[in-house]
C-alpha cells in the first residue's frame, strides 16, 4: 500500500520531538539513527535542535520506522510507535 504523509500535526519544535523521542526510544544515538535513515549525523542534530526540518521523503522514511516498530514482538516498541504517531501524525496517513 502505498504511503502518503499527509500531514505533521505541528512543524518545528514537534518534527525535532519526534525524531528524538523515536531515537531515545529505539536507544540509538543520532549517529545510528542517521545511519539507519541514509542521513548525516548532522542532519539529525539540526532536526532534533529545530535548524532544520525533514524533507517530505525523510519524513516518509521516518513514518516507515515507526510502522516497522508496531510491528515489533516488542510491546513497549509497539506501543512507543503508536503514541508518537498518535501524537505527531494525521489520521490519514495511508492512501490506496
Amino acid at each position: 500500500m502505498p504511503l502518503k504523509i499527509e500531514r505533521l500535526r505541528a512543524e518545528q519544535p514537534a518534527i525535532g520531538n519526534l525524531v528524538r523521542e523515536l531515537r531515545q526510544a529505539l536507544n540509538l544515538s543520532q549517529k545510528k539513527l542517521a545511519d539507519e535513515l541514509g542521513m548525516t549525523f548532522a542532519t539529525i542534530n539540526r532536526w532534533e535542535n529545530g535548524h532544520a526540518t525533514p524533507s517530505g521523503l525523510a519524513l516518509k522514511q521516518i513514518y516507515i520506522l515507526l510502522d516497522e516498530l508496531a510491528n515489533s514482538p516488542d510491546a513497549t516498541l509497539r506501543e512507543c510507535s503508536k503514541a508518537l504517531r498518535a501524537r505527531y501524525f494525521s489520521d490519514k496517513e495511508y492512501k490506496g
